[in-house]
């Protein structure tokens, strides 16, 4: 038993029989390598399938737990402690709505409800919410968004700043549904922002649109799901695709979900990085700023028009 490391090693010291020769030693290289093929994954899924899962990420288990846990106990409080943060004004930093925003004018609803809550600046949030935004804004600008950024050729930073300035927490609650193959919890639909990180709870719904069929995707527990936005697509001039995808209802149990949205300032402009279209590549993106994307998205997804791509593109 004494040979077994386990038994024996204090974490603290490498004994001599276990020390390989320099030039047979993986060195600080090992860590880069990891890197490298981390950033060549996430590329590969992020052209092909515009999500990607992340494990690993070194967000406590009990602190996603104790976040399901704030959210069903949100969801589960009598109408009438909820009925001050009912409104659909995206100025407020909390929200209580149902289907949408655009609930007055989208020509169909969703089956869901939702609570809303604006991440920035984080100084104004309401006490208690101020710690699990962070947690999920270290991921995203920290380690995906740089990760792309090395993917992608732009110099480190490129996503940060005026294109990471907003955030958005956003919990979904899906009722069980007494007809789901007549509604959508949340209908076809690509994200507008940068990227999405999601956390899906227990129970199945998601599906992504690829080659033309619907796939599932299942919860795996305690990873993060991440969705490349439609801004993303756009600076990286159609490299990284952001991709339609629905949830779908069930007759037997709620879905909870929550999404954390990363969006610019609707002053930044949005185009293709010059270090892409710089290298021989034309953009095929026009320039907006922002705000005029978010217009021509939000009028897209409630139907009222036709050919997004078409409006976007050169």
């Amino acid at each position: 038993m004494e040979k077994f490391v386990s038994s024996w090693s204090d974490g603290e010291k490498l004994p001599e029989s276990y020390i390989f020769p320099p030039e047979r030693r993986p060195g600080n290289n090992a860590e880069g390598l990891n890197r490298s093929v981390i950033i060549q994954q996430i590329m590969q899924a992020s052209q092909e399938f515009g999500f990607f899962q992340v494990i690993s990420h070194g967000v406590p288990c009990t602190l996603l737990n104790d976040a399901r846990d704030f959210f069903e106990e949100f969801f589960a409080l009598p109408a009438e402690d909820k009925i001050d943060l009912c409104s659909t004004d995206e100025s407020k930093n909390c929200i209580y709505l149902t289907s949408n925003v655009d609930y007055d004018t989208e020509d169909r609803h969703n089956w869901r409800d939702t609570l809303r809550l604006n991440c920035s600046p984080l100084e104004e949030c309401k006490q208690g919410w101020t710690r699990k935004p962070t947690r999920f804004r270290d991921i995203a600008e920290k380690y995906i968004v740089e990760l792309i950024c090395e993917g992608l050729g732009v110099e480190q930073g490129y996503l940060t700043k005026e294109l990471t300035r907003k955030q958005l927490l956003v919990v979904h609650r899906y009722p069980a549904c007494p007809d789901p193959s007549l509604t959508s919890g949340t209908r076809n639909h690509k994200d507008p922002g940068l990227i999405v990180i999601l956390l899906q709870g227990k129970v199945s719904g998601l599906q992504v649109l690829n080659d033309g069929q619907w796939i599932g995707i299942p919860p795996l527990p305690d990873a993060f799901l991440i969705n490349i936005g439609y801004v993303l697509e756009l600076i990286s001039n159609g490299k990284l695709v952001s991709v339609e995808h629905r949830v779908l209802t069930n007759k037997e149990r709620a879905r909870v979900s929550a999404a954390f949205l990363i969006i610019p300032e609707d002053k930044c402009v949005i185009e293709p990085a010059k270090a892409i279209v710089n290298t021989g590549n034309s953009p095929i993106y026009k320039s907006f700023r922002f705000s005029e994307f978010y217009k021509l998205f939000r009028a897209a997804y409630n139907g009222h028009t036709d050919n997004l791509v078409g409006k976007l593109m050169i």
